[in-house]
């Protein structure tokens, strides 16, 4: 199929504007994400379609906790990545055609089946996550767009790296998202990702000016972004750019992929990690990977009583009643809490 948001340039090259690595690419040749090819001088997706995978999940798994919380979400994914994560947790499918000469699999499912299979389940939104919605955009926007006429809610699960223009395109379509910023540093990103910082701090300042709920994750590695200056920047970005209602997800590395010489993020470090966001202004901030803790949990952000106690991916309790706090009323951010 051919591909959105390129532009035709001089000697059969192209240049891709899905993302904002803008790739220029030789006639026969594919981006960066592996999965656009230039096949005589026009820019086809070699993904459309090709579901790699799907399951049925609580929408607490994106993470998103203040997104209909309870609520089961349709996941689906293609191959392929537009960034190189070295501790990328799903490198089976998102580095497949990296690292694999091309190779792309997936079992060819049209849009209009995945909004059918999610109503059929009763599923309250589509999640485009696992590997990154952006490389499998025409095919995320096809079944957004048939989602929405039917009632669906559409999340994006992202790396935050799309342009402008693909973004303006597909946001009457898109609800919310759960952006990874990864760090609060250009030399991780380029080192460890293949990418830049600032033009995920622009997409989420776009996101949230195009009313697009957003909820970040960041994934603690041990000695590569979690110095506490760097974590206070961070989480004091969230609450002046994008505002202090935006919740923050500090999340547990383990070792995998081609990081394997780091160890397993204390939880110490994830809890001083909160108290940072916490006291930089932020209402809502939670620690991930590690059932159990009082992170997972939402508190209201003003009188502090416990509200919605979680277990993992289950809500146990939830004391939210029409977006506000059923002790002193205050309003909880979020959508349908």
């Amino acid at each position: 199929m051919e591909a959105f948001l390129y532009k035709r340039l001089k000697d059969k090259k192209v240049r891709c504007d899905l993302c904002h690595h803008r790739c220029v690419i030789e006639d026969g040749s594919r981006g960066k994400c592996h999965v656009r090819e230039n096949q005589n001088g026009s820019l086809q997706t070699l993904v459309y379609g090709k579901v790699i995978a799907s399951h049925i999940d609580p929408i607490e798994k994106k993470p998103l906790f203040h997104f209909m919380p309870g609520s089961l979400s349709f996941s689906v994914s293609t191959v392929g990545c537009n960034f190189t994560c070295r501790f990328c947790q799903n490198s089976d499918i998102a580095q497949m055609p990296a690292d694999n000469k091309g190779q792309i699999m997936g079992d060819t499912i049209e849009p209009e089946a995945v909004v059918n299979t999610a109503k059929k389940n009763g599923c309250a939104s589509i999640s485009y996550t696992y590997t990154e919605p952006t490389i499998y955009y025409e095919f995320a926007f096809e079944t957004a767009k048939i989602a929405t006429q039917k009632g669906i809610k559409n999340v994006f699960v992202t790396n935050g790296y799309m342009t402008a223009e693909a973004l303006q395109m597909i946001h009457p379509y898109l609800d919310a998202a759960n952006v990874d910023l990864k760090a609060f540093s250009n030399d991780f990103y380029k080192d460890l990702c293949g990418a830049k910082l600032e033009p995920v701090k622009e997409t989420l300042i776009l996101m949230k000016s195009l009313g697009i709920f957003v909820e970040i994750t960041t994934l603690i590695i041990p000695g590569l972004n979690d110095d506490k200056e760097e974590l206070k920047n961070l989480a004091l970005f969230i609450v002046n750019s994008l505002g202090s209602e935006t919740p923050w997800h500090i999340s547990r590395f383990h070792p995998t992929y081609l990081l394997m010489d780091r160890p397993s993020t204390p939880v110490e470090t994830l809890i001083s990690a909160r108290e940072i966001g916490i006291e930089a202004g932020l209402k809502y901030v939670y620690t991930g990977n590690v059932p159990g803790e009082n992170g997972e949990n939402t508190f209201c952000w003003k009188c502090k009583e416990l509200l919605v106690d979680r277990w993992g991916f289950q809500i146990r309790k939830n004391l939210v009643k029409n977006s506000s706090c059923s002790y002193c009323g205050a309003l909880i951010d979020g959508i349908d809490m």
